[in-house]
């Protein structure tokens, strides 16, 4: 126990680059997505299918081999020079932003086209009525799913510690090699890191009840 304790402080300047990673990396993949999203619904058939391709092969690929090839691929390249901490969160958010795409389509197609036609007749343009009246209503029925999407990210975060970020799972292994102590360490990790993720659920409760559907 006592070695649990005197470990919590580097364990938590480890949750702390974890959170950075993890909220930095989930804004720029829910940006990544939207703009996707919107790309597989375009009218125009090479920009719907250059989206395409990007959702299957993220998707279609496994994250650790995306953040070796953004880390290690990359910086291999003479004009590329990517710190560990800028790849990860490429990592996390691209690989988010794949999935989040195929959850926004999924959703803005989910509305009866009547939204969009009604909001047309109003006087709205194509972009103002996917604002103000698509987009709006399809957030409700898309947040379950966002928040499950947010809570795998926040899992896949612990990959980064293969290249030496200093999340909480590298810093685990850190505490682990000083003191020799894996069961009490890893129980540690573990407690943290749901902590975290349980507090992300109840968070999605309240939004789901806050914007349900009527």
């Amino acid at each position: 126990m006592e070695v649990v304790i005197n470990s919590l402080p580097y364990l938590w300047e480890g949750l702390l680059v974890t959170l950075k990673v993890f909220i930095i990396a989930i804004i720029l993949g829910f940006i990544i997505g939207l703009v996707v999203a919107l790309l597989r619904l375009s009218p125009v058939k090479l920009l719907n299918w250059l989206a395409k391709i990007f959702v299957d092969v993220i998707r279609g690929t496994p994250i650790l081999v995306q953040l070796f090839f953004f880390y290690f691929g990359l910086n291999s390249l003479e004009f590329v020079s990517l710190d560990r901490e800028t790849a990860g969160i490429v990592t996390v958010a691209i690989n988010a932003g794949a999935y989040y795409a195929e959850i926004i389509r999924a959703g803005i197609q989910s509305l009866d086209k009547g939204q969009n036609e009604a909001a047309r007749s109003l006087g709205l343009t194509s972009a103002q009525s996917m604002r103000y009246v698509i987009l709006p209503q399809s957030f409700r029925r898309m947040l379950p799913t966002f928040t499950n999407q947010a809570i795998i990210s926040l899992k896949d975060t612990s990959l980064l510690s293969v290249i030496g970020i200093a999340d909480l799972t590298q810093k685990g292994q850190v505490q682990i090699a000083a003191t020799f102590k894996a069961f009490e360490i890893w129980i540690a990790v573990g407690i943290m890191y749901f902590v975290v993720i349980y507090l992300l659920s109840l968070l999605s409760s309240f939004l789901e009840r806050r914007f349900r559907l009527d």
